[in-house]
């Protein structure tokens, strides 16, 4: 088994549709498998061996995809970095992971050069100090044969924060990994003439294997924004080339303020929204003015992509879904016991899709294990239908007064106000107390902000005075005020 041979067959079936739209550059699947078998036949030239790690820290490009995937023809792991790590970090990370070569832009040169000691040559993508792509590809043959790896063998590597802010590197297999995009491919019913637009990050688990993996294994093209430009997001709508488009719930809120949004949105059949739970309000106002439905799914980088998905046939507002394909869920207390239906507990999560582990790290991955289940840390419930409903984070949970509280209810709150304009996504770990929302906003909107608290949160939750680690992405409300 190996997941590059979804390429190949895209390729055989597919061979002059496009796979990546880039600007004005359109590269089909026959071009863009030519150039994986160059570059995995140049990496084994290099010594590159089935097993070996190799690097890639690079923004979104077809060169990225490319050098993926020639990775994984080799029998080699991709070990993916988020293009925008500090030095530090950066360093920290090659440290940790090891890889045997690196995909970097030049300008990271000087910061490859120190942690690694190799002699094999540095993989710079826009020139450098080590080879660059055009030579790379001249170095190899596009006639070669995709090595084949047992389906329990690791196939990327990608990092995670979770809920500690320490990174780790999950394992991903083979078999993990094509288990959840046949998921995605089904549940969204995707085809070669879909159009995926695709700004995320291919380093996250999202942008890497729910947009681009699935879509190569449909035969779809990906339409590939290095980040989000919202001018080019709607220049790109318009068009009318896009089928599906995948963003995040503060994207989402941003478009809603358009005027004539459905017919800014051009060809789109199909809506997706990541990273974070989508209130309620957002959909069903969505809905309202574009006819589509927002789907949402419940899953994580451990689980390769999606474990819930809401949904085909019976799209339920709030929830993320019912379980996907082999996947199993368990709501659990913290001592392992079963919950009951409508009951709050800890997600817990067994299927083909879930990690082999965290790399180098035994102790945390035992510890995120409760025999042959996945502790997700999530706190959710799941009704008579099947349908899970996500609380918030285990970590997030405040107990004041003998009940628990959770950040999500107090957002679902505000959401719902005029006043509450947009929540914005915020990366920093760092500890707040209950004033966080109006620790962003000292000054003239310090005292509305705070009174809208006391109007429309139940005093229970006012009360407490305490002390909690947020999740990677925290909302933070922008209070628009007339005064």
């Amino acid at each position: 088994m190996n997941i590059a041979r979804n390429l190949e067959r895209s390729a055989l079936f597919f061979p002059d549709r496009p796979a990546i739209s880039e600007g004005v550059t359109v590269t089909s699947y026959a071009q863009l498998n030519d150039r994986a078998n160059r570059i995995a036949t140049a990496l084994l030239k290099l010594g590159i061996q089935p097993g070996d790690k190799v690097g890639l820290c690079a923004p979104n490009s077809e060169a990225w995809v490319a050098f993926y995937f020639g990775t994984l023809k080799a029998g080699a792991v991709a070990v993916t970095l988020s293009s925008t790590l500090t030095r530090d970090e950066f360093s920290m990370m090659v440290k940790a992971t090891t890889p045997k070569a690196l995909f970097v832009p030049g300008k990271r040169w000087d910061e490859v050069h120190s942690p690694m000691e190799s002699e094999i040559p540095k993989m710079i993508l826009g020139g450098g100090a080590g080879l660059n792509m055009d030579r790379l590809t001249e170095m190899g043959s596009s006639s070669f044969r995709t090595v084949e790896r047992d389906r329990a063998d690791t196939a990327a590597i990608l990092s995670t924060g979770g809920t500690t802010g320490r990174p780790k590197g999950v394992m991903l297999t083979h078999e993990n990994i094509l288990s959840a995009l046949q998921c995605v491919v089904f549940n969204e019913r995707s085809t070669e003439k879909d159009r995926a637009l695709c700004f995320l990050p291919f380093n996250h688990v999202f942008g890497q294997m729910h947009i681009m993996n699935a879509t190569i294994l449909s035969g779809g093209c990906i339409e590939l924004i290095p980040s989000f430009d919202m001018e080019k997001v709607l220049h790109i709508l318009s068009s009318g080339r896009v089928t599906k488009l995948f963003a995040v719930p503060t994207i989402y809120i941003r478009l809603l303020g358009l005027e004539s949004l459905r017919e800014k949105l051009g060809s789109v059949r199909y809506c997706f929204s990541a990273a974070a739970s989508m209130a309620a309000e957002t959909v069903r106002q969505w809905r309202e003015r574009t006819g589509l439905q927002i789907h949402e799914a419940y899953g994580m980088t451990e689980s390769a992509s999606m474990v819930t998905y809401n949904h085909c046939h019976r799209h339920v507002v709030g929830s993320v879904g019912t379980v996907t394909g082999t996947t199993e869920i368990m709501i659990r207390d913290l001592e392992g016991n079963i919950r009951e239906v409508g009951e709050e507990g800890e997600i817990c999560i067994r299927g083909r899709n879930i990690m082999k582990g965290y790399h180098n790290k035994p102790q945390e991955t035992q510890a995120s294990f409760r025999g042959e289940w996945f502790r997700s840390g999530d706190i959710g419930t799941m009704d008579e239908d099947g349908y899970l409903y996500i609380v918030d984070r285990l970590n997030d949970m405040i107990i004041t007064g003998g009940e628990n509280v959770y950040p999500r209810e107090i957002e679902e709150i505000l959401v719902q106000r005029p006043e509450v304009r947009i929540w914005r996504p915020h990366k920093r770990n760092e500890y707040h107390t209950d004033d966080k929302l109006t620790q962003s906003h000292r000054g003239k909107n310090e005292q509305p902000v705070r009174r809208l608290l006391h109007e429309c949160i139940p005093h229970g939750m006012q009360k407490r005075r305490h002390q909690h680690h947020d999740r990677d992405f925290r909302r933070q409300a922008d209070y628009s005020s007339s005064t």
